[in-house]
């Protein structure tokens, strides 16, 4: 299972470059609304129940594992931080969501049109 969830970030990882590779030029707004969307949904609140459940994972495994640190420090007070720090992050990645769904509310009205069809 630890390597079918590595892929699935991985597959994250991977799209979110590949929309930076694409996303140029000049987009109209049902298509940048469309995007924002879908990001809304993954990176902010999605993103945001993902590290949300890695934390309670990680201090989790504390009991469940004989968990070992390289260094002096104490595995419990590492992952205490490591959490602290992940569910800042866990609200940072709300306040994305919530602000992509601004931007999408922002342009929902507009439309377009295109010499091209």
């Amino acid at each position: 299972m630890p390597d079918q969830l590595a892929q699935f970030a991985d597959d994250a990882y991977e799209a979110i470059r590949a929309l930076n590779h694409r996303v140029s030029g000049a987009l109209p707004a049902p298509v940048i609304y469309e995007l924002l969307g879908d990001l809304k949904s993954a990176g902010g609140y999605g993103l945001a129940q993902a590290l949300h459940q890695m934390s309670d994972a990680l201090v989790a495994s504390l009991d469940v594992y004989e968990v070992t640190e390289a260094s002096d420090l104490d595995p419990r007070i590492q992952a205490t931080l490591a959490s602290a720090r992940i569910e800042e992050a866990v609200n940072l990645s709300t306040q994305v969501g919530r602000l992509l769904d601004d931007a999408q509310s922002a342009i929902a009205a507009q439309g377009y049109s295109s010499s091209d069809i």
